[in-house]
């Protein structure tokens, strides 16, 4: 399978980018509340934030996604192709790699509002051959919140469809389920699949025909249609060769997600809607930002991470670090009702082979902000990227951080 999250891709070849970007700026912006100057601003800080990353890790292209109380800006540079030309645009497609965990927490949130599955429901009770199998004592949530007991980062290599329930059947737990988190495909993976099962549909039907049409999402997908094709950025290797995310086992539900610019701004403003008539939906997304427990600074919900805030720079790359995602940690349970979803800051990064995603956004501030590449480039660039550009969102800089 070969998408790891977080993979360092650092290249000393130089492509002089900074001569080379392509800014197009504010390309859309809906019901502009801040002025023009303050918006040649913000645009000129953001060039100052990006250039220097893009040059350093020779990263092609780049779209900067902003939304401030529903009002959307797009700031888009270089090449989503190398070999054709074609720019980054707000509609060009991206993978966005393990940020695909928040749809599958979504879908999984809504069956739990449906009815059609509880979070505290054993997973044996689902995979009726996983019953006598360690799963008996395993919670769906704990499955959603990589804290089944030690499953590992990425489903075994020699392990397929056709053998992954005996894989699922053998496996034993290193922790006390509940005791530790470690970061794992395979958890997330049975978590969506067991949510599918219990709406009686496939994975990537619920995900394409209801979950991203009741979101409002008109370009984001699983698997790309030949119509679109020509909108999906070509991604690109430490060694500058194209590359698109491999089929693989749970490969829909942990890191298959391609969108864009546009339909993320669309995803976080549903993510920070805490007004208005109380939907399924509407309970769903804010059940995937309900915190379970804590991992140090980080609070881990379904999918989304959370900090409590204001929160500093150094907090976000502490619990965005490769210690916190490939080590595993005991985790502190929250004995008390935590704080409202709305005095957080939430996130969550994104990679594929060839594709370094990141979201970032405040639900108390309706403000968010979504960085997609076609470059798997380090995080703490990306947490970094995300962190400062909402520091330079109008009226938001002394609110962002507590330091």
């Amino acid at each position: 399978m070969g998408q790891t999250e977080g993979a360092d891709m650092n290249s000393s070849a130089s492509m002089g980018l900074l001569t080379s970007l392509i800014a197009t700026g504010v390309a859309c912006s809906v019901s502009v509340h801040a002025s023009e100057d303050a918006l040649d601003r913000m645009g000129k800080q953001i060039d100052a934030i990006v250039g220097p990353v893009m040059e350093r890790h020779n990263v092609p292209g780049l779209a900067v996604g902003i939304t401030i109380d529903g009002n959307h800006h797009f700031f888009n540079y270089g090449l989503a192709s190398k070999e054709d030309g074609q720019e980054v645009d707000e509609d060009t497609l991206f993978e966005i790699g393990s940020l695909s965990k928040t749809f599958t927490a979504t879908l999984a949130a809504y069956a739990q509002v449906t009815g059609a599955l509880a979070l505290a429901d054993r997973a044996s009770k689902h995979i009726p051959e996983l019953e006598g199998t360690s799963f008996d004592d395993i919670s769906l949530l704990q499955l959603g919140t990589y804290s089944a007991g030690g499953l590992p980062l990425q489903v075994p290599e020699d392990v397929t469809e056709d053998t992954l329930v005996d894989y699922y059947r053998h496996w034993q737990p290193e922790y006390e389920p509940g005791s530790h988190r470690r970061y794992s495909n395979p958890s997330v993976g049975l978590f969506g699949h067991i949510a599918a099962k219990s709406m009686g549909m496939s994975f990537d039907d619920l995900m394409e025909n209801k979950l991203f049409p009741m979101l409002g999402l008109t370009s984001t997908y699983i698997h790309v249609p030949k119509s679109r094709m020509n909108a999906y950025a070509s991604g690109y290797s430490r060694e500058f060769e194209p590359v698109r995310v491999n089929p693989g086992v749970w490969d829909s539900e942990a890191y298959g997600v391609k969108t864009s610019t546009s339909d993320m701004l669309k995803y976080l403003d549903a993510n920070m809607s805490g007004a208005g008539p109380q939907s399924q939906l509407h309970r769903a997304v804010a059940l995937t930002q309900t915190a379970h427990f804590r991992v140090g600074v980080m609070l881990q919900g379904l999918g989304w991470e959370m900090y409590e805030y204001p929160t500093s720079l150094e907090k976000l790359l502490t619990g965005n670090s490769a210690e916190v995602m490939f080590k595993p940690k005991i985790v502190e349970e929250l004995s008390a009702r935590p704080p409202s979803r709305g005095t957080y800051l939430v996130n969550k990064t994104g990679s594929t082979d060839g594709f370094g995603a990141y979201a970032i956004f405040v639900p108390m501030n309706r403000a968010g902000v979504v960085i997609l590449a076609n470059k798997n480039y380090p995080i703490p660039d990306r947490v970094s990227m995300g962190y400062k550009i909402l520091k330079a969102l109008p009226d938001l800089g002394n609110r962002a951080a507590d330091d």
